[in-house]
């Protein structure tokens, strides 16, 4: 390990010399922005975006690379593959986004680059023909799978792949080029004018997969100034643990002594087979988590990880929430055994609200909270198409594989376009943007732009929705999302008041924006017996408004809300408890992607003759509903969750 770590921090300086961006000795010019709020304002963004760097990404048909990536995010049309992976379709967003990350896999980064670059020394070996071949039969999919994406699955996994060791071919300087390439891509898309109009941040993604359980993370950096190469698992995660990579990033980047900053978002939690958030070996690992890890995405095109409830079996993990049925993944876990479990056995530590809750729990044996991480969602689109989230017009997010076209998305239907990460900063640039994530002022998103504002505190006025002023009241007497309830000893007020606030998403003028149906706060605390529990509250709006839509047009019907606004107060507030607090907003019920898709292939999945329509054939999937399937239906309630505030006695 040591002489590959030297090897690659060797050819990564070299690749600074190449047509990369400037060392990090030379400071780039970035032109303040002509638009800055001391107040912050919202940016909405995708910070897992894979391209044809990426091994899973190119084996089903992706060709286009990060330009392409950052191109889309700000409006530009791209190529897609079809089910023969042929770049034949062309995909465009709806609406530019903010900010981007392309964050390809760090696994086998080089190997994938020399195997698909023509007259490479190694273009004509037989595992790069397999890398390239579209569609292969049944017997070379599984080897494909074993020998490109399985490695991330086994206890010790090689390095690299044999053909590294041929004489001519070295995967590490490759692998460090291709580092180099994203940088510059990103450099290039990032607007270091007056207008801040579009932040890139850098990134990749550390893909532990042991036996099919995802503890998958994107590492994100601050600056341009970054390591010479991204350490993937295959150097990190041989002894199966986490805090390789918090070394890593320690002596690397944090430790290096040249301004290099990073934070980690795990992700996929509800795909972890309960293996993404392990209790801490103790305090202090507790503390470099909590250090490292201060978001979590909950929500992206594998499903949800907030909660979970089964409308079937009439009941959920440790949650009585039905909210929870939310864009749920069957399995619990891809790989080995990756069955869907009955709900009585669904791993709690699947999902982000119990891992909260389990944190408190810790917090008050080990004096530190290791699971303290605040919210934000992404695509993880494999297509290049970053912040493609549109349901009426979704082009699909793993290509060849599994939704190259109408038939293929509907047989893979339990996903969905995933998400957008929102933050509040005061300008759109990389430290401003990073700054945010680390502090957690931070939401997620299900794919809608709604515009949510979130503050606790034991000062806040109580008709603060009526003020002008709102924001700046606010934060003079409170703390934003992702903070702590300051100490209560100093407060008159013996219980906590939490204002919330939310715009609906204008939308397009094509495509306008759903009302806003209603906004809960979540609320979790730690009795003093050590057991957990829960609260879901309507604090305004209304959740039986009545309001759907037109099943022939899939047109809204109903009226609901531009903008809520409440202050509520915890009247049950234990000052022993520790506990946490999220808001969450829910649109008015609007048409799922798959059922824009499977009304355009001619099955209705609202008519009465679904079944009949559908013939069992491809689209047999658009007549599943609530009667027979625990987690579809043609309709969704788009939402927003905010990052936690938090109380410890």
């Amino acid at each position: 390990m040591a002489r590959r770590l030297v090897v690659l921090v060797v050819f990564g300086l070299l690749g600074l010399l190449r047509s990369g961006p400037p060392a990090a000795s030379a400071q780039p010019v970035r032109e303040l922005c002509a638009h800055s709020d001391p107040l912050r304002q919202p940016f909405f963004g995708d910070l897992h975006v894979h391209t044809r760097y990426s091994a899973d990404a190119y084996i089903f048909g992706t060709r286009t690379g990060p330009r392409d990536a950052y191109a889309f995010a700000r409006g530009a049309a791209i190529a897609v593959s079809d089910d023969a992976e042929l770049q034949t379709r062309m995909a465009s967003i709806d609406r530019p986004i903010d900010f981007a990350a392309v964050t390809d896999h760090a696994e086998f980064l080089g190997e994938v680059d020399l195997c698909s670059t023509p007259g490479s020394p190694v273009y004509d070996e037989s595992l790069c023909g397999l890398l390239r071949q579209a569609e292969p039969d049944l017997s070379d999919r599984f080897f494909v799978t074993v020998s490109w994406l399985f490695p991330a699955g086994v206890p010790d996994p090689p390095r690299s792949h044999a053909f590294c060791d041929l004489p001519g071919v070295d995967c590490d300087r490759a692998a460090a080029l291709v580092w180099q390439e994203m940088q510059a891509a990103a450099e290039e898309a990032y607007d270091r004018s007056a207008s801040c109009g579009f932040t890139t941040l850098l990134g990749y993604e550390h893909t532990p997969s042991p036996f099919g359980r995802h503890m998958h993370r994107n590492v994100i950096f601050r600056t341009e100034r970054v390591p010479p190469v991204p350490l993937s698992h295959l150097e990190t995660f041989q002894d199966g643990t986490l805090p390789g990579l918090w070394t890593a990033l320690d002596t690397q980047c944090l430790g290096a002594g040249n301004g290099c900053d990073a934070l980690v978002i795990p992700h996929n939690a509800n795909l972890s087979g309960g293996m993404q958030f392990p209790d801490p070996a103790d305090a202090a690992e507790a503390a470099t988590r909590q250090r490292f890890e201060p978001l979590v995405e909950i929500h992206q095109v594998k499903g949800n990880s907030e909660c979970r409830f089964d409308r079937l079996a009439g009941m959920g993990v440790a949650t009585e929430d039905e909210l929870c049925a939310f864009e749920q993944e069957p399995d619990a876990h891809q790989g080995p055994g990756g069955v869907p479990p009955p709900i009585a056995d669904y791993p709690p530590r699947n999902l982000v609200r119990n891992v909260l809750a389990a944190g408190l729990q810790l917090e008050g044996t080990l004096g530190v909270n290791p699971f303290k991480m605040g919210f934000v969602g992404g695509t993880d689109t494999h297509n290049a198409t970053a912040g493609d989230v549109d349901e009426a017009d979704w082009v699909g997010s793993i290509g060849g594989n599994e939704d190259s076209s109408p038939a293929r998305q509907i047989g893979s239907i339990w996903n969905n376009p995933g998400g957008l990460a929102v933050v509040w900063a005061e300008e759109n640039t990389r430290e401003h943007v990073f700054d945010a994530l680390r502090r957690r002022e931070t939401y997620a998103t299900s794919g809608t732009r709604p515009v949510v504002r979130f503050f606790g505190g034991w000062k806040l006025p109580k008709k603060l929705c009526k003020r002008r002023n709102l924001a700046k009241k606010a934060y003079r007497r409170g703390v934003p999302m992702g903070g702590d309830l300051p100490d209560r000893r100093r407060a008159k007020r013996r219980q906590p008041r939490f204002l919330v606030w939310a715009a609906k998403d204008p939308g397009t003028a094509e495509r306008p924006g759903t009302d806003l149906q209603r906004i809960q706060i979540v609320k979790g605390w730690v009795d003093a017996n050590g057991a957990t529990h829960e609260r879901v509250v309507d604090v305004v709006g209304d959740g039986d408004a009545g309001a759907d839509v037109d099943p022939a047009t899939c047109a809204p019907r109903g009226a609901g809300a531009t903008e809520l606004c409440s202050v509520w107060v915890d009247r049950d507030f234990d000052p022993a408890a520790h506990t946490f607090y999220y808001a969450r907003v829910l649109e008015n019920p609007s048409c799922r992607w798959s059922t824009w898709v499977c009304q355009r292939a001619g099955v209705d999945p609202f008519a009465l003759d679904c079944a009949e329509q559908a013939a069992g054939g491809a689209f047999a999937n658009c007549c599943l509903d609530a009667a027979s399937d625990p987690f579809i239906t043609p309709v969704v309630q788009e939402r927003a969750w905010t990052s936690p505030i938090w109380y410890a006695p």
